[in-house]
């Protein structure tokens, strides 16, 4: 794989064909992010949006021990210590998470052990959500004295429901992979040793078909969320697919009983 991250430092972005991997690069710190973090992965996720032959986005931490446990609180006395600086690094950190949720293209988040705080953050504005066994969850930020900002918890909303959130926030508990599956946190549990392979399996199950259809897909599931009625334009663009080159791909490969290669047209 090939890094294409402009800074190897805190964030790299590998690509193997059509399947993209972000990681977060702090494996000392257990992949804390940093104010320096949240830049680099808006501007990479940006990138990847932009990038037609991309089909899936993987995001992972670096190693085995966490995918990431939150924002380095050695940064807080420097970056955070009042409400002006904490507003500034919160542009940048919810510029990073907007970027992530904007991203067009199906996201698979690869979960090793630690995931709270904004690591959870992150990985709750993905669209697949697969963990190991061991893995660990939670928002302990009411031990901190600090409230989890509404761009931070979206996803979890999203994925969870106000009623979990708020169990979990006020709370502030770290509890296992199988409750964090009960809650909707995660879409799948895997013994340790096969995080890395069921997550890719995914990334390349999602990259075997059609990307055009993908992103609809994803699309019209987001926009379902909203409970206003369909425009005419949006009713009409369900039937696009059918104006493709994939569409044409597709059913005459499953006519003559062959594996499909979609060119993305």
């Amino acid at each position: 794989m090939n890094s294409l991250s402009p800074s190897p430092d805190v964030v790299l972005v590998e690509r193997n064909g059509p399947i993209a991997t972000v990681v977060l690069n702090r494996p000392e710190k257990l992949n804390a992010t940093t104010l320096q973090s949240w830049q680099l992965l808006a501007a990479a996720m940006r990138q990847l949006d932009a990038d037609d032959s991309v089909r899936c986005v993987v995001i992972r931490g670096a190693g085995t021990q966490a995918f990431a446990p939150g924002n380095d609180i050695s940064e807080f006395e420097t970056h955070r210590n009042s409400v002006d600086q904490a507003r500034d690094y919160g542009r940048v950190m919810h510029d990073a998470l907007k970027a992530i949720d904007a991203c067009r293209h199906p996201l698979v988040a690869m979960i090793h052990g630690i995931c709270v705080g904004g690591g959870l953050g992150i990985a709750s504005l993905c669209d697949i959500r697969i963990c190991g066994e061991s893995s660990r969850f939670g928002v302990p930020v009411n031990k901190l004295g600090l409230a989890m900002a509404h761009d931070e918890m979206g996803g979890l909303m999203r994925i969870a429901g106000p009623d979990v959130t708020l169990e979990i926030l006020l709370e502030g508990r770290v509890f296992g992979a199988q409750e964090a599956l009960e809650k909707r946190l995660v879409s799948r549990v895997v013994a340790d040793a096969e995080v890395e392979a069921s997550a890719l399996q995914s990334a390349q199950r999602i990259a075997a078909g059609a990307p055009l259809v993908a992103r609809w897909h994803k699309q019209f599931v987001r926009r379902l969320v909203n409970p206003a009625p369909l425009t005419d334009e949006e009713y009409e663009e369900a039937f696009a697919c059918f104006g493709t080159e994939d569409f044409q791909i597709g059913y005459q490969a499953f006519l003559a009983k062959r594996k499909p290669v979609f060119g993305g047209q």
